[in-house]
């Protein structure tokens, strides 16, 4: 059996890659796991807009009844928001979440496995993971970093999520050869924030040029994707001292309450939520859909 055979399209991106027209991916774990109703799903859908308005097709990958569905209609949409037995989905839950037939929110790698399995190359995220503060200690690194240094997809994202190590995550980043470009900025940004005191490989100003370094890269046999940290925008940017000092009571409090693993992340976020007063969610949303814009329009240079 050919892994193709556990994908289904939506017409519309059936349609899109049959006739070479750019497409973008776009991840359910945020979905799921990363907002609350009914944000997550106004989100979702002003995301697939974005994509359509800049020249592109978005492809919502999730994992439904034994298949991961590259593109979802409005009630799988509404399905990945409201139901509170969605799975968290890495490359390691793959073949258990697809042979048993539950429903799966595909995280950073898990969607750029079902983007590369589709033909798709350009994906648009939040934040990606990477390593976790006191990550040396305790071993805690994402498996998107390790799907960066493999998998051949573009990763759009506002940076790393800022819960975590960024220093340690571009050391491993830089390790696996991984490149982190700078779309419109020298310095690396820090998901709630525009600047993080990191800088990034290269800069690069316009999608054009993405592109090219993009293809360059894959045309070589260089096998893996790349990060293009794309900063939100300043006018929904938070301040990168107050947002730290957030983070890092936080990070206390998931200490003291024993929070470990996969539930690490999602505490986080929704206690950075409550302790900001809402509007690092209203952050969050800014940089999705302005990374949802920039890949749509890195999409669209890959094709020319």
């Amino acid at each position: 059996m050919q892994p193709t055979s556990y994908l289904t399209f939506t017409d519309e991106v059936k349609d899109a890659l049959a006739n070479h027209k750019p497409v973008v991916a776009l991840e359910t774990t945020i979905i799921s796991h990363g907002m609350p109703y009914p944000q997550n799903i106004e989100m979702a859908k002003k995301v697939e807009q974005i994509i359509r308005d800049n020249g592109a097709v978005p492809a919502t990958i999730g994992i439904m009844d034994g298949k991961i569905k590259i593109g979802l209609n409005e009630g799988e949409l509404e399905a990945f928001a409201t139901n509170s037995h969605v799975e968290k989905v890495s490359r390691r839950d793959f073949p258990y979440i697809l042979s048993s037939g539950k429903i799966g929110a595909t995280t950073v790698s898990a969607t750029m496995i079902g983007a590369a399995l589709a033909g798709i190359e350009v994906f648009a995220t939040g934040g990606i993971g990477g390593v976790h503060r006191e990550g040396e200690t305790s071993m805690d690194v994402s498996a998107d970093l390790t799907e960066l240094a493999q998998t051949n997809v573009a990763v759009v994202c506002a940076g790393v999520k800022s819960i975590l190590d960024i220093g340690r995550t571009l050391e491993y980043l830089e390790t696996h050869g991984v490149p982190v470009v700078g779309y419109k900025t020298s310095e690396f940004p820090s998901f709630y924030a525009r600047e993080s005191g990191y800088g990034v490989d290269f800069r690069l100003d316009e999608a054009a040029d993405v592109a090219a370094m993009l293809r360059t890269k894959w045309e070589l046999g260089l096998s893996g994707g790349a990060v293009i940290a794309n900063p939100v925008p300043a006018e929904s940017a938070m301040d990168h001292q107050e947002i730290e000092g957030v983070i890092q009571q936080a990070l206390a409090e998931a200490k003291e309450q024993n929070v470990t693993g996969k539930k690490v992340t999602p505490f986080l976020l929704a206690r950075i939520k409550q302790l900001t007063e809402g509007r690092s969610l209203e952050t969050n949303i800014a940089l999705v859909y302005h990374n949802a814009q920039t890949a749509a329009r890195i999409a669209v240079a890959l094709k020319k």
